[in-house]
Parts: structure tokens; C-alpha cells; sequence
């Protein structure tokens, strides 16, 4: 199966990134000037991130704000317009189909932005649980996403943005002008840094993406750095992190589901609140430069072994990181687990998420 290409294939290719398979997709895994150097312009002025291959969905009418709150874990139904929310879709036994972000566009209107990973199992899943009121539409090969993340980030896009964004709230997102284009914008994103997220027409995303890198000095960036930048946050890779066999108490993310109100899995959701659960993500610090990486094996203990979901050595905290799924009595900061690096222990200590602020 060919790969798919997002509208700015030909500039990453013209800015010298090494392109590789994500999702589905070709896509630049890092840019001429490295991994580090990119980290640090996130960490330290502003990168940009192309996310066009990241699922976009409208779904409208009526019934849709009840509609998406049967089918995701926190309250989006009732947002208020221009807000937007975390939450995740499970399936009938409560496992992770996707972690999702919802936006309420007007009245009877929402945006769904989901993982490219999960494009095809999310859009069917929405087709086979939709109500008659609700009227889906697939933006994502009409439109174009680009992440623009750093302390610096909102300051330069809002240099040509209309109305300035500088205002804009945490997870708040409008309609506006992006360099004399339309585009939707919200102050969102996925590096643990402020930021923000514009979805325009394919059309435009060159000149939207020209406008910022040539005229605004944005440094183009790449999936390493920001699979970095993520992971020192704390934040969770579907298809890594968490997947249809894991919940969202085990993946660390109960703080978005409203148990309150019925959604598909809910059941299995009010059995683990009630009886706890078995085991659950941890943060893992390990001194050195070297990684534990994805499939590595922790040991735990007592013959217990689990294994490293994600890791990667941290620029920012000057050692390496990971995630695991340890057992409920070792995953509280401060315990000691022994990873296996290529045939070499090494200690590492528990702690809590995230690695940084």
C-alpha cells in the first residue's frame, strides 16, 4: 500500500528531512539541523510541526452534542462554543479506541481531531454508533494541520493573525485570518509547551506554513523531537502507550472520564473505580545517556517483568526517561526496578508524571 503524503511533502523533502512511515503516512521524522537542535527550539523560542496527517472530523446536527457524549469518556456535549476538550473513546469493554480532542464550533457544530493511527478504526466506529440527527464529515484530505509549540509560539503566529490569539484561553479555539487565509485556531498541543494548532485549507498550507517558517523564523521540527518533547510531559502515544487493551485508570487518565454520565465501556469504568485496578502507567528515570527503549524488558520484582512503552533520552533533564505498566505496589514514586538496555541492567527509579513542567 503506497504511503500517503500530506500538502507540505515537497517543502519537508526541499528542507532536507528524512522522511519516514507514521500512520500511514510519509512523514519527517527530523530536519537537517537535528533532533537536539529542534528540541531546544520548542523548549526554548518556537517550532512548527506538520499534523496534517492527524484525523479531522465534523459532526453536526442536533443530536450531536449527545451523540459525542455517548461515545467519548469526558463531558464534550455541553461545551461551550469555542472550547475544546480531552477526552478518549472506548469500546464495549472499556479498552482505548483513541484519545481524542473535541471542539465545540457553534451551536449544534463540533470538530474532532483524532490520531492518523486511528483514522480508520475512529471514523468507522463514529459510522456504526451514529444517530440519525447527526451529519459526519471527513476533513482531512480537504484541510491541512500545522502545531505550533514553544514559549515563543503564539507571539509569532499571532504577528499575522486575526484576531490575535494572544487572548485565547487553554483548550479555547475560533475562527480567524492566518496571513490573509482562513483558519481555525486553538491553543492546544502535544510538547508540554504553550502553543498552538491551525487547521486550514490544503490549499493554503504552503503559504501558510512559508509565512511562519521564512517571515516569523519558526524552526521546522520533526516526529523525534516531538515524540521527546511528549514524553518529557507526560503525555501518552496511542499504539505505544496505551491501546484497546489498557483503560484509561490504567493509562493514567481517569481524570478524564466522567463516570457520572453513560458512555460505551462505562461499566467496566465503575467496576475498576470500585475494585482498583491491577496495574497502571509509570514514570521511569534512568541515569545515563542510554534509552530504554519501546519492548525493553523492566523487572519488577518477585519475578515480575513488565515492559518499556516508551523512552528516550531527555535533553532537558540530561538523563534517559520511560513509561511502563508496573504492578499497583510498584508504581508509586521513589521504588527501584531493574531495565534491561541490550543485555546490560540498569536501575531505575519510579516518579511521577510528568518529567517536566
Amino acid at each position: 500500500m503506497s504511503l500517503l503524503r500530506t500538502p507540505l511533502y515537497d517543502s519537508h523533502v526541499a528542507l532536507g528531512a528524512r522522511m519516514v512511515e507514521f500512520g500511514g503516512w510519509e512523514m519527517p521524522i527530523q530536519y537537517a539541523s537535528g533532533v537536539l537542535a529542534e528540541h531546544a527550539a520548542v523548549r526554548r523560542q518556537a517550532g512548527i510541526f506538520d499534523v496534517s496527517h492527524m484525523g479531522r472530523i465534523d459532526v453536526q446536527g442536533d443530536g450531536a452534542g449527545a451523540f459525542l457524549d455517548r461515545l467519548i469518556t469526558s463531558n464534550v456535549g455541553k461545551l461551550r462554543i469555542g472550547r475544546g476538550r480531552y477526552g478518549l473513546i472506548c469500546d464495549e469493554s472499556g479498552g482505548i479506541l483513541d484519545d481524542v480532542v473535541v471542539f465545540r464550533r457553534a451551536e449544534s457544530v463540533y470538530l474532532v481531531v483524532c490520531n492518523a493511527s486511528r483514522w480508520d478504526r475512529v471514523t468507522a466506529w463514529i459510522g456504526e454508533n451514529a444517530a440519525d440527527r447527526v451529519e459526519i464529515t471527513h476533513r482531512r484530505d480537504d484541510t491541512a494541520m500545522l502545531a505550533v509549540q514553544g514559549p515563543e509560539a503564539v507571539a509569532a503566529v499571532a504577528r499575522r493573525f486575526h484576531p490575535s490569539p494572544l487572548q485565547l484561553g487553554r483548550f479555547a479555539g475560533n475562527g480567524g485570518r492566518m496571513a490573509g487565509v482562513g483558519a481555525f485556531i486553538s491553543r492546544t498541543g502535544y510538547t508540554g509547551e504553550d502553543g498552538c494548532e491551525l487547521i486550514v485549507a490544503a490549499s493554503d498550507a504552503q503559504h501558510v506554513w512559508d509565512t511562519l517558517v521564512d517571515e516569523s523564523g519558526v524552526t521546522p521540527c520533526g516526529l523525534a523531537a516531538r515524540d521527546v518533547l511528549r514524553l518529557e510531559a507526560g503525555l501518552m502515544l496511542y499504539g505505544q502507550d496505551m491501546d484497546e487493551t489498557v483503560t484509561p485508570p490504567e493509562a493514567g487518565l481517569d481524570r478524564f472520564v466522567d463516570l457520572s454520565k453513560d458512555f460505551i465501556g462505562v461499566e467496566t469504568l465503575r467496576r475498576q473505580a470500585e475494585n482498583g485496578i491491577e496495574k497502571r502507567i509509570t514514570g521511569l528515570t534512568v541515569e545515563g545517556r542510554s534509552a530504554p527503549r519501546h519492548g525493553y524488558t523492566v523487572h519488577t520484582g518477585d519475578g515480575r517483568e513488565s515492559v518499556i512503552t516508551s523512552g528516550a533520552y531527555s535533553p532537558s533533564l540530561r538523563h534517559s526517561i520511560g513509561l511502563a505498566y508496573l504492578p499497583i505496589d510498584v508504581s508509586e514514586p521513589g521504588n527501584v526496578v531493574d531495565v534491561d538496555i541490550r543485555g546490560r541492567t540498569a536501575r531505575a527509579t519510579t516518579v511521577s508524571l510528568p518529567f517536566t513542567r
